[in-house]
């Protein structure tokens, strides 16, 4: 072979290799947990999170850096190993309260990395910068309260406080990483003495808080009640007080029915009137009532069925 003939193939060959690199490295693809961002010389484009099949300028003019689009979570203070052990550290978690207490806080970062090419480009390594930047705000607001808030109540303010004070720090720091949440995991004391002593009071103030709330359902209860009686009595002197009216009403009307058959025969009203009160007053009693004028005496029985009463007269022998 000819040394003409060899250069001839070796030329070929490279031709082919640049040809297969050129077709290799002109197309990619991105998916849908996926964003990527294209490197031309180094200088970095605009993200693209569109997924699909994407063409490039072949390697080395462009080069493309995939990221995910997940979220993340950044372990504090602790590591969960792949067979599922809890690592604990002590050193990074120890931290001194406001009241100069000293407490362990681990927590939970979620984040997103929402600008690729100020991660990329913005730090040699955000994640390491984004647990400096957890580690600074935990502190800071652990050191800031006091140790009963961090043990007790105060925990879900620990972490407001620490997510915005950790997200202002991220964005001065121009990383390209968002942070969704703070979770505190465990705060708990290192001496087990004294951890016991805070379980007791923490369950002192839970028991205060069932009993606040079972206090506040028996008052709900009671006045309840107390209203439901307060209806029935006022409900119950309304209809006695509309019976009384309408008895006055009925009372007035028979007066009235009275006072007009009196008008127009006084005399007879007025002996039929003591006749009905004295058989009232008197339901057993036997009257005998003398008539003035003749003299003649009637016995009148008001009690019991009425009868034609004897008459006597003067000098008769009934006398």
């Amino acid at each position: 072979m000819t040394t003409k003939r060899l250069l001839s193939i070796i030329g070929v060959s490279i031709a082919g290799l640049i040809v297969l690199l050129v077709i290799a490295t002109s197309w990619y693809t991105v998916d849908e947990s996926e964003q990527a961002i294209v490197i031309t010389f180094g200088d970095a484009g605009d993200p693209i999170t569109e997924p699909g099949l994407k063409f490039k300028m072949p390697w080395p003019i462009q080069q493309v850096e995939k990221l995910s689009k997940e979220t993340f979570s950044l372990q504090f203070g602790y590591q969960q190993t792949s067979d599922g052990e809890i690592v604990s550290y002590d050193d990074e978690t120890k931290m001194i309260t406001g009241d100069d207490n000293i407490v362990l806080a681990d927590l939970v970062v979620q984040w997103r990395i929402t600008n690729p090419r100020d991660y990329l480009f913005n730090s040699e390594d955000p994640r390491e910068l984004l647990h400096s930047a957890t580690s600074a705000s935990i502190r800071s607001v652990i050191g800031s309260s006091k140790i009963d808030d961090a043990l007790t109540s105060g925990k879900a303010e620990i972490e407001a406080t620490t997510r915005d004070l950790l997200a202002d720090l991220v964005t001065k720091y121009d990383i390209g990483i968002t942070v969704l949440s703070v979770n505190l995991q465990d705060v708990e004391l290192p001496n087990e003495e004294v951890r016991q002593a805070f379980t007791a009071v923490r369950d002192a103030e839970e028991q205060k808080n069932i009993k606040v709330n079972q206090a506040g359902r028996y008052e709900n209860q009671r006045l309840g009640e107390a209203n439901g009686e307060k209806d029935a009595i006022i409900s119950n002197a309304t209809g006695e007080k509309i019976a009384r009216i309408e008895q006055a009403r009925g009372d007035v009307a028979l007066f009235n029915e009275l006072y007009e058959e009196y008008a127009q025969n006084k005399d007879i009203t007025r002996d039929r009137l003591v006749l009905e009160t004295l058989e009232a007053v008197l339901p057993n009693a036997q009257l005998y009532i003398m008539n003035e004028n003749t003299g003649n005496m009637t016995y009148l029985p008001l009690a019991g069925p009425r009868t034609t009463p004897p008459v006597a007269t003067e000098g008769s022998d009934n006398e």
